[in-house]
Order: structure tokens, then sequence, then C-alpha cells
């Protein structure tokens, strides 16, 4: 379990140093804003779909070290995802830093498990999720600011 809380931070801080994909974006498709009012974050997640395919996602604004670390795995999860497959990972992720039981359909998380850590830290959750909430807004082309409470 140390091994496991050892990696989970390795992770969020090398993320959060070195965020991926951190841009605008001036083409995309998609966008939306985020906002989480408890810690602070701002996030707007930008989105270009080809042929149903997320061709390229990114993110620009700021946040504490979970919301720019789930915002940074996140765009490099997505990239090259179906519509659907973005959803059903977005679905997957939600379940698992909000629930305490596997459903049989939640699709693997690949490297975004190390982001389960999370869970012990249940007021740092809507830190983690924010950036995917916003992508989900941004997919389904909602409008108006995405916010966690």
């Amino acid at each position: 379990m140390e091994n496991l809380r050892e990696l989970y931070q390795e992770v969020i801080l090398d993320h959060n140093k070195n965020p991926r994909n951190f841009r605008a974006m001036d083409d995309a498709d998609g966008f939306a804003h985020g906002n989480n009012p408890l810690c602070g974050d701002t996030i707007d997640v930008y989105l270009k779909l080809k042929d149903g395919v997320v061709e390229d996602v990114s993110f620009a604004g700021h946040g504490c070290a979970i919301c720019t670390s789930s915002a940074s795995m996140m765009t490099t999860a997505l990239k090259g995802r179906t519509e659907a497959e973005a959803e059903a990972l977005f679905n997957s992720f939600h379940h698992a830093l909000t629930e305490d039981a596997d459903y049989p359909d939640d699709v693997p998380l690949g490297k975004l498990e190390v982001l389960k850590g999370v869970k012990d830290y249940p007021v740092r959750v809507k830190c983690a999720t924010l950036a995917w909430h916003t992508f989900d807004a941004a997919l389904k082309k909602h409008q108006g600011e995405v916010t966690t409470e």
C-alpha cells in the first residue's frame, strides 16, 4: 500500500510540474470552462474531433496539483478514442473516485488508476474530476460554466 501511495505522489508531482497538452486550442470543435470554487481551480478544456474520434484535447487555466495532474493525464488518455470510448472512460473514472464498488461495465483506467488515491481525501475528489466534467461538457457542447458545486 505504501508503494502505491508513493507512486500516486510521484505521478501527481510529475504531471503538475510538466503538464501534458497544456495549451489553448484556436481551432477547437468543443470548448467548456470549469470552476471549482472550493479549491479555486479554473480550467478550460479544448476538444477537436475528426470522424467521431478525439483527434486532440488540451487544457489551460490554473489549479491545484491534483486538478492539473488529472487534466494532464486525462488529455493523454483521451486522444485517439472514439466519442463513445471517451464517455465510457469518463464514466469509469468518475465512478472509481466516487463509488465504493466496481461496476461490471467499467472500462479499465490504465495509468489513470493511480488517481484513485484521491478517494482517500474526499474533499479533493472534486479537484480530480473537474477536468473530466469539463471535457464531458465540451464533448456534449453544453453551454455555461461547469462547476463542482
